[in-house]
């Protein structure tokens, strides 16, 4: 079977996650045609989707500003699969604390921008995922905290702290998981 993959190619690790779709994809002996979404039009032929890391106010404009905001909204909306990573979680959450960020409103979640820390700050930890059944390794990069949860489940914390998220189809981390060679969680996002 053979999927359309978008990854939103606005700023963040386009190319590291359309590589770890490709090899979650072939864990599950399907092929996948991975598209780098800069423009609308190309969000209603995919089947799942990834809003990766940058920086949130540049990506929320440009979504906007593009028309591509409504389609993913509509994406999700058809029961299809979102990972959103690090400023994908911000752009995707209900409440990013911060006026110049015009979320979606796809994760039931509140979030602060850059609450662990700035560059300097940036860590690596291995994280207990519901849903995997081995620790998964993180990469933290001036990561968001989630702050407050709605309706998202929480599948994964680190110092007490939610990090990953799920709200039906939208799976959402504050870490990178696109760093690590590890496609678990696009596994999870997409395939599980």
């Amino acid at each position: 079977m053979s999927l359309t993959a978008g990854v939103v190619a606005v700023q963040g690790d386009v190319s590291e996650h359309a590589a770890a779709i490709e090899s979650a994809a072939a864990a599950h002996d399907k092929s996948v045609d991975v598209r780098e979404i800069r423009e609308s039009g190309i969000v209603p032929e995919c089947d799942l989707l990834a809003i990766p890391g940058g920086e949130s106010t540049t990506i929320s404009r440009l979504l906007a500003r593009e028309g591509i905001d409504r389609e993913v909204q509509a994406h999700v909306a058809d029961g299809k699969p979102l990972l959103a990573t690090c400023a994908g979680l911000i752009v995707t959450s209900s409440d990013a604390n911060d006026e110049r960020v015009d979320t979606l409103d796809l994760l039931d979640v509140s979030v602060q921008r850059n609450a662990f820390g700035r560059q300097k700050d940036s860590f690596e930890a291995d994280l207990d995922v519901s849903g995997l059944d081995d620790p998964f390794h993180a990469v933290f990069i001036r990561a968001p905290v989630i702050d407050d949860v709605g309706d998202a489940e929480v599948l994964a914390t680190w110092d007490g702290r939610p990090v990953a998220v799920r709200d039906g189809p939208v799976l959402g981390t504050s870490f990178h998981p696109e760093l690590t060679g590890d496609s678990r969680i696009h596994d999870l996002a997409f395939f599980e």
